[in-house]
């Protein structure tokens, strides 16, 4: 049995088109999987911890090599808390929009939160960085009211999937499957032949994971 991880980071639920095509998703990969576990995980309604005070200052005791005073201990273990949940799992989707060009705050939150040293990636000065998240497929729903294709003027303003992905290369993964819902504004007939198609080609990477 292996574990699945969703991570869910759009707040419109029943319309969001992002979760519309994850549901897609979820549905064919329980049907082809049905002994693996599905850990879904809402951004939305997750506690994470703020990264000020005791918890920054506990990570730049881990940074510097040095020992953990009490209560930074406590603030470390909740960030650890929170990653020990995200390394638990053995595959990964991610469902999310497009804000302002970018990724909604509380996905930012999140990575701001797992991306730590020792943890979810390591440094030396003679092998650099090195992420630590290794070995796993992660798929990614980005639903964006435009589309910005590659090569176009249009790609300098995705700062969404070129960010997902730097992040997760980053910290380990090299198994990243795109999924497009675009554009998510337009006439009735684009819009639902983008939703059709993206949901498709879920359907599909979720018989192959």
């Amino acid at each position: 049995m292996e574990k699945l991880l969703y991570l869910e980071a759009s707040p419109r639920k029943t319309r969001s088109a992002s979760i519309a095509v994850a549901k897609a998703f979820l549905e064919t990969y329980a049907a082809a999987h049905p002994e693996d576990q599905i850990d879904a995980l809402d951004l939305w309604t997750l506690p994470l911890p703020e990264f000020d005070g005791e918890t920054i200052d506990a990570k730049y005791a881990v940074l510097h090599g040095q020992s953990q005073t009490p209560d930074q201990v406590k603030a470390w273990d909740a960030v650890k808390a929170i990653i020990s949940r995200f390394t638990a799992a053995d595959k990964y989707l991610f469902s999310l929009p497009m804000w302002n060009f970018g990724i909604p705050y509380k996905l930012k939150h999140f990575i701001d939160v797992i991306t730590q040293p020792d943890l979810t990636f390591s440094y030396s000065p003679s092998a650099g960085y090195k992420g630590l998240v290794t070995k796993r497929p992660a798929a990614v729903v980005y639903a964006r009211g435009g589309a910005y294709p590659v090569g176009t003027p249009g790609e300098a303003y995705d700062l969404q999937k070129v960010y997902v992905q730097l992040w997760l290369g980053f910290i380990g993964f090299t198994d990243i499957r795109p999924i497009l819902v675009e554009p998510t504004l337009g006439t009735p007939e684009t819009i639902a032949e983008a939703n059709a198609a993206a949901a498709d080609l879920a359907r599909q990477i979720a018989q192959e994971m």
